[in-house]
């Protein structure tokens, strides 16, 4: 395995943790308990962000913003196989 893949599946990892924090937190019914469990949150998404970053250094997985043309390309490109 390589190292982009060990980051990758460290990402789903970390998202898959950040599902059960976010549930945990609406969950709580004890308002220490739900701040302790969002304070734990708060800590994966900043870790998952900053792994995210180094995947973009390495050209592993970066998101760009597509422009409005490319957008109405596939709106109509759905629209049209739909009817």
């Amino acid at each position: 395995m390589n190292n982009q893949s060990l980051f990758e599946q460290y990402l789903l990892i970390l998202k898959s943790s950040c599902e059960v924090y976010v549930h945990g937190t609406l969950e709580s019914s004890n308002e220490d308990v739900r701040k302790l469990i969002k304070h734990g949150l708060d800590e994966i998404l900043a870790h998952q962000d900053r792994v995210y970053q180094k995947m973009c250094e390495y050209g592993w997985y970066c998101v760009s913003n597509l422009k409005k043309n490319a957008i109405q390309q596939v709106y109509q490109s759905l629209s049209s196989s739909t009817q």
